[in-house]
C-alpha cells in the first residue's frame, strides 16, 4: 500500500471529534454529519427524551426502556427485570469510569437522584475523557457496569426509575 494511501485511511483527529461533541452539548444538537472528500463523520447523541426514543426501532430495547414486554426474536431470552425503569446507555465505545479519578467517589450510586444535565460517569476513548450526562430525571436503581470495564455503543449503563 502506498504511503499516502495509509495516511488518507487514518482516523479523524480525536481533538476534532472532541470539539464537535462539545459543540453538540453547547448548542443542544442531537446529530452532526460532516463530509470532506472521502472522510465522513456522523455523530449522534441522545436528546432530552432519553433512551426511549432510540429504542423505538428495536422491540427488545423498547421493552427494556419502557418496562413493557415485546415479542423477541426466536432464541433470545427476555430481559429478567421488567419494570418501569428507563436505561441510560453508553453513547460511545470506550472505557467506563464511575468517578473522575481513582481517589474520587463515584458520580452516582444506587439511590442517587439524577437530572438530565448531571454527569453520571466518564467514558474514555483514545485518551479523551467524555462526561456522560444522565439525559433524564429519576433515581438510579441499578449500576450495570463496573469502573474500568470496556463498554460498547448502546450498552446499558444504569437503570433509572423516572421521577
Amino acid at each position: 500500500m502506498p504511503e499516502n494511501a495509509k495516511e488518507s485511511s487514518l482516523p479523524v483527529d480525536v481533538q476534532i471529534i472532541h470539539q464537535l461533541v462539545k459543540m453538540m452539548k453547547r448548542y443542544d444538537l442531537t446529530a452532526i454529519d460532516l463530509g470532506d472528500g472521502s472522510s465522513k463523520i456522523r455523530l449522534r447523541r441522545r436528546g432530552a427524551e432519553g433512551f426511549a426514543s432510540q429504542a423505538s426501532s428495536d422491540p427488545a430495547r423498547a421493552a427494556i426502556a419502557t418496562g413493557t414486554t415485546a415479542s423477541l426474536p426466536p432464541g433470545q431470552a427476555p430481559d429478567p427485570i421488567v419494570s418501569n425503569d428507563l436505561v441510560i446507555e453508553s453513547p460511545m465505545v470506550g472505557t467506563y469510569y464511575a468517578s473522575a479519578s481513582p481517589d474520587s467517589p463515584p458520580f452516582v450510586n444506587v439511590g442517587s437522584l439524577v437530572r438530565p444535565d448531571l454527569t453520571v460517569c466518564v467514558i474514555e476513548a483514545m485518551k479523551v475523557f467524555t462526561d456522560i450526562p444522565a439525559g433524564l430525571s429519576g433515581t438510579i436503581t441499578e449500576v450495570l457496569v463496573k469502573s474500568g470495564q470496556p463498554v460498547e455503543f448502546g450498552q446499558p449503563l444504569f437503570r433509572v426509575r423516572p421521577a
